[in-house]
C-alpha cells in the first residue's frame, strides 16, 4: 500500500468498527466461513413470493440485523412495495431489475451494488426472465416488504346541483 493511502485505509477501516458488532471482528472473533454447498435455502414467502428463495448467513431475517443471499426466479415480478429499512445489495449472478415508483427501471447485473433506502421509497422488483438473480442482502434492521397504499380513488362527481 502506498504511503499516502495508509492513513485513509485506517480511517475507513476504524469507522467500520463502529458499525453494528456483526461488522467488526474483534481481537478474539473467528471468521464466519460458509461454503456455497453448506448453504441452507428456505422459502420466503410460498404464497405471496413463489419461488424465491433466501440463506441466512447471519442474524435475524425478521428482526436484523442480518446478512443474507436472496434468489428470485427467472421472470419474478415483485408489484410495487418498500421495506422499512435500508437495504445493501450485491448482485452475484443475474439480472436484477428494480423500478422506482413510476420511474425507468435499472437494470443490475453480477457486481453491481445497490443502496435501497428503506421508508418510503417504492419500487418494484424484478429478475430477468434469462436467468435466476442471485445477490447478497445485509440490513440493520429485519426484512419485511410493504405493498405501495392503494391510489385513492377520484371522487365522483354527479353533475346535478343541489337545490
Amino acid at each position: 500500500m502506498r504511503p499516502n493511502t495508509v492513513v485513509p485505509a485506517l480511517i475507513v477501516l476504524t469507522a467500520a468498527c463502529f458499525a453494528p458488532a456483526a461488522n467488526c471482528a474483534t481481537a478474539d472473533a473467528t471468521p464466519l466461513v460458509v461454503s456455497a454447498a453448506d448453504l441452507t435455502w428456505t422459502d420466503l414467502d410460498p404464497v405471496n413470493a413463489p419461488g424465491v428463495k433466501f440463506a441466512l448467513l447471519w442474524g435475524d431475517l425478521a428482526e436484523g440485523p442480518f446478512g443474507a443471499f436472496f434468489e428470485l426466479p427467472a421472470g419474478f415480478v415483485a408489484p410495487l412495495h418498500f421495506h422499512t429499512h435500508d437495504m445493501k445489495l450485491v448482485i452475484v449472478s443475474g439480472t436484477y431489475i428494480q423500478a422506482p415508483n413510476r420511474q425507468a427501471e435499472f437494470r443490475l447485473g453480477p457486481g453491481s451494488y445497490l443502496l435501497q433506502p428503506g421508508g418510503e421509497y417504492l419500487h418494484t422488483t424484478s429478475c430477468d426472465q434469462a436467468s435466476p438473480c442471485l445477490f447478497f442482502v445485509e440490513s440493520d434492521g429485519g426484512f419485511d416488504l410493504h405493498a405501495a397504499p392503494e391510489p385513492a380513488a377520484p371522487s365522483q362527481s354527479t353533475g346535478g346541483t343541489d337545490s
